[in-house]
């Protein structure tokens, strides 16, 4: 007879998570969903790209990153208090932060409370270690536009142009101010360096064009002109630009 010996296997037994490595894990899980977040609001689906954020939030209170981006996807739907109530809850977070304030300041500038905007471009563009000084100085010299600034502006577009010479958001608001000081060759020299990289615009055709007109360049002037109009029909631009012309055959 041949015995049967049944041999009884060790059971293995996982070990219950820390409190540190259940930490750990919520804050790379809340970091995944901030990145697909992003992924979500680039193919515009703002429903889901709310809802990781949300969930990162959740999974780690202290993601500003995950406040920043919610805050400037309520900015982007025009949900303007829920996006004010972001930034200050990332301002609260990490007060010090430069990217944040200068985010902050964009969308206070773009709200019309220009004086607090400038506040927190000026904590951004003065902190020595923030790696984006340049695009503080940009925000604020074309947020001083807003208020007639004009010297400001210029000053800081000027500076952040010396560190980044193809910066479209400082060329185009250089030219602006060319425009609004009367100086027009300088307004052609900006918006021309601006059209050298980037696609014309109904905003960047209209600076042309009144730098052409006043510099009494009408060839160029009409050329600018009939480009708005047949290719921006539907534009406030083109119709200042019918209004203005409309005995000079430009179509």
């Amino acid at each position: 007879m041949t015995a049967c010996a049944s041999t009884a296997e060790k059971v293995k037994t996982t070990p219950a998570p820390t409190p540190k490595q259940v930490e750990a894990d919520l804050v790379q899980a809340s970091n995944i969903n901030v990145q697909l977040a992003i992924g979500y609001f680039q193919r515009k689906d703002y429903q889901v790209a709310k809802e990781k954020l949300e969930k990162a939030i959740e999974q780690n209170p202290d993601n500003v990153i995950a406040y920043k981006t919610l805050a400037y996807l309520y900015a982007t739907l025009g949900l303007k208090d829920k996006a004010r109530v972001k930034y200050e809850e990332a301002t609260e977070l990490k007060p010090d932060d430069p990217d944040l304030a200068n985010n902050y300041g964009a969308f206070l500038c773009s709200i019309g409370e220009l004086e607090e905007a400038q506040k927190k471009f000026r904590l951004a563009y003065n902190n020595p270690f923030y790696k984006s000084i340049y695009l503080a100085e940009s925000n604020a010299g074309s947020c001083y536009l807003k208020e007639a600034e004009y010297v400001k502006a210029e000053k800081l577009l000027r500076k952040s142009l010396r560190v980044q010479p193809k910066l479209s958001v400082s060329l185009i608001s250089m030219a602006e101010v060319g425009i609004k000081t009367e100086r027009y060759l300088m307004a052609r020299a900006y918006i021309q360096r601006y059209h050298d990289d980037n696609p014309v615009s109904p905003d960047s055709l209209w600076l042309q064009i009144q730098a052409e007109r006043a510099l009494g360049a009408k060839e160029h002037y009409l050329k600018y002109a009939r480009q708005l109009i047949n290719e921006f029909p539907d534009s406030d631009e083109a119709g200042w630009v019918e209004a203005q012309a409309r005995n000079e055959r430009i179509r």
